[in-house]
């Protein structure tokens, strides 16, 4: 028996989940939370062989909580279940230890066929991604360009309203999240995007279209 692990901040995905997970003889579905503060708490109780993850969540993003589980040595594998068909986050997903990539609109058809693949001890990624990420392999200097991690979606709401003016406790108020936790992502920016000062956060968001 699997036992999995499910977390998602949308009460109507996990309900979806759920009834996937359960209509499976060979899985057990042990827990679900709603963050990812929760999610950490409730592998540490539920011990889940299989830990289905959304990258967006309102506390501490997906990929933050892998980068976490792996510093931890947690023996678990994470399959990450997101809207986002997105190269760069892929590729971070990778990066951050994950053994799958797997995009909402066909967890219906591939979740439990992905689950049982990544059990194995295999790799599983959304075919479409595939596909891209060998195209843009034979494109030259495609890997040389990528020399800074991708923000996250939650790195990029907080990013747009720090060059807005907001401050940590509004920015907080806004994405119904802790202090702690803004001044986490904003840490993380300086870190991924070489910047200091909210001037240079400015010009990062200008350039890449994020503000006019």
């Amino acid at each position: 028996m699997i036992k999995v692990l499910i977390a998602d901040d949308h009460a109507i995905v996990r309900a979806g989940l759920r009834t996937l997970i359960e209509s499976e003889p060979t899985l057990e579905l042990v827990g679900e939370a709603t963050g990812g503060y929760e999610a950490i708490e409730l592998i540490e109780k539920s011990k889940p062989d299989i830990l289905v993850l959304d990258i967006s969540m309102p506390d501490l993003d997906g990929l933050a909580v892998a980068k976490m589980l792996k510093s931890m040595d947690k023996d678990v594998r994470i399959l990450f279940l997101t809207i986002h068909a997105d190269e760069a986050l892929l590729r971070e997903a990778l990066k951050s230890g994950a053994s799958g990539y797997i995009l909402k609109h066909v967890a219906e058809r591939e979740l439990i066929s992905a689950i049982q693949i990544v059990m194995r001890g295999d790799m599983y990624v959304e075919p479409s991604m595939v596909h891209t990420l060998v195209a843009n392999l034979k494109k030259p200097g495609k890997i040389a360009r990528e020399t800074r991690e991708p923000l996250t979606p939650r790195e990029t709401e907080v990013l747009k309203l720090l060059v807005l003016g907001y401050t940590n406790r509004q920015v907080g108020e806004e994405l119904n999240i802790s202090v702690r936790t803004v001044e986490g992502h904003r840490s993380n920016l300086s870190d991924k995007l070489g910047v200091k000062s909210r001037v240079e956060l400015v010009r990062y968001a200008r350039d890449r279209g994020l503000i006019g």
